[in-house]
């Protein structure tokens, strides 16, 4: 008996030659098609075997090696570098209507002696000018006040010495007087005495032209001398128009408040500078140090003489050493909000480098103890499990855990007990992939 399946799939074949008989072109399309299907399917397959066996393995997590050496117990600090040393450069307190006309660049490192601020001379060149033409009219009214006395000095001589002479003269016309009439001697005698009073008022004028003389010319020097003095400060001012830089080290220009608080910036070429004003300071970059702000908490473990190590957030890649020299006694406030009090931990630094500058924000490490030959880890590698540290150390594709004693730790490293050094440990627990 005939299977009706199987006649049925003969005469489908039958048909289907029939059809490519017919039709050469759609038998190889659908061989096409479905070898596309099979590529999608081996492609859907691989796949999911490679999520069951990552499923059986379970995740990947970043790990770090356990490794061996010294081990630094530290009290870190956030701070910011100062100089120790610096200079202010200062408006002169005696010179009117100063202008900036020149500024050294700002932070460039200029030489003690160097030119750090030129201002207008314009006004004072001018003045100078003014002043000097005053001092030389007034030197000129001198000059001529003592040659008239002079020349009236000396008429006076003259005109006294002709009335001593006339005085003599009437003395030896009455010495005559015996031998002569009596009203020739009476006449010698009247033009003695007129010649005697004569000489008188001669004495007299020459006490008033010299007393006259002396009034005049004393005025006259008076006016030389004030002048002379407004042509000195004049040029002493013209001298303040240019102010040098009292120590090597790096420029840096303050603000200029006369605009008000808000509105505040740095002097610039163009502002006009009220007398004494602070235009800039100078800091010796050879005198840097940090100042850290130590808390409350962290004061007792840490004492004067202590080694630490600086990093700024500029230069990640650089550590300068250095020695805690001083703590402030007392806590003092900050600048940030909310307020805060901290002690002032300072440490000048050593092997500066030449890109460290003032104002640089950085922290400072302060090692406090040391233990040599300890197993360190991450501090992220230390977990909590039923109440003890453990770290989770990598065993082919899973992780066990292992209790450990913390030894020491700092704000990066902990230094643990109870694990050997080159293990491989999880940074994130197993149990929490992220």
């Amino acid at each position: 008996m005939t299977n009706p399946t199987s006649a049925a799939i003969v005469g489908l074949e039958t048909s289907n030659s029939v059809g490519a008989n017919k039709r050469p072109g759609r038998k190889s399309r659908r061989r096409l098609s479905v070898l596309i299907v099979f590529a999608v399917l081996v492609c859907v397959a691989g796949a999911a075997v490679h999520q069951f066996r990552e499923s059986m393995t379970g995740p990947r997590l970043p790990t770090a090696v356990a490794r061996s050496g010294e081990f630094l117990t530290v009290v870190r600090c956030r701070g910011e570098l100062r100089a120790r040393r610096s200079a202010q450069i200062v408006a002169p307190a005696d010179v009117p209507e100063l202008r900036i006309v020149w500024l050294a660049p700002a932070g460039q490192v200029i030489e003690a002696g160097s030119p750090a601020v030129r201002f207008d001379p314009s006004s004072a060149q001018q003045q100078l000018a003014e002043k000097q033409a005053a001092l030389d009219q007034a030197q000129a009214t001198l000059d001529q006040a003592e040659a008239e006395a002079n020349i009236t000095a000396a008429q006076d001589r003259l005109e006294l010495a002709n009335a001593r002479y006339e005085v003599e003269r009437a003395k030896l016309e009455v010495s005559k007087s015996e031998i002569i009439s009596a009203m020739q001697a009476e006449q010698s005698r009247i033009a003695l005495k007129l010649a005697d009073e004569k000489l008188s008022v001669q004495q007299a004028t020459i006490r008033l032209h010299e007393a006259s003389a002396t009034s005049k010319i004393s005025s006259v020097t008076r006016t030389r001398d004030e002048a002379q003095a407004e042509v000195e400060l004049t040029e002493y001012r013209l001298s303040q128009m240019e102010i040098a830089a009292p120590i090597g080290g790096m420029i840096i220009f303050l603000e200029n408040r006369s605009q008000g608080w808000l509105n505040a910036q740095p002097f610039k070429v163009g502002d006009q500078v009220w007398r004494g004003a602070s235009i800039a300071e100078i800091p010796d970059l050879a005198t840097l140090e940090f100042e850290g702000k130590i808390e409350e908490i962290d004061r007792g473990a840490i004492h004067a003489g202590d080694e630490v190590r600086v990093r700024v957030d500029a230069l990640p890649e650089l550590t300068v050493n250095g020695d805690l020299t001083g703590i402030t006694p007392l806590t003092q406030p900050g600048f940030e909000f909310p307020p805060t009090r901290s002690f002032r931990g300072y440490a000048p630094l050593q092997d500066l480098d030449p890109r460290l500058r003032p104002g640089m924000i950085g922290s400072m490490d302060v090692i406090v103890d040391r233990i040599p030959n300890a197993v360190i880890v991450p501090s992220q590698a230390v977990f909590s499990r039923d109440g003890k540290p453990v770290v989770y150390v990598e065993e082919g594709d899973s992780y066990r855990p292992a209790e450990i004693e913390v030894v020491g730790r700092n704000p990066d490293e902990f230094a643990i007990s109870g694990v050997e050094p080159q293990v491989t440990v999880a940074l994130i627990e197993p149990e929490k992939p992220t």
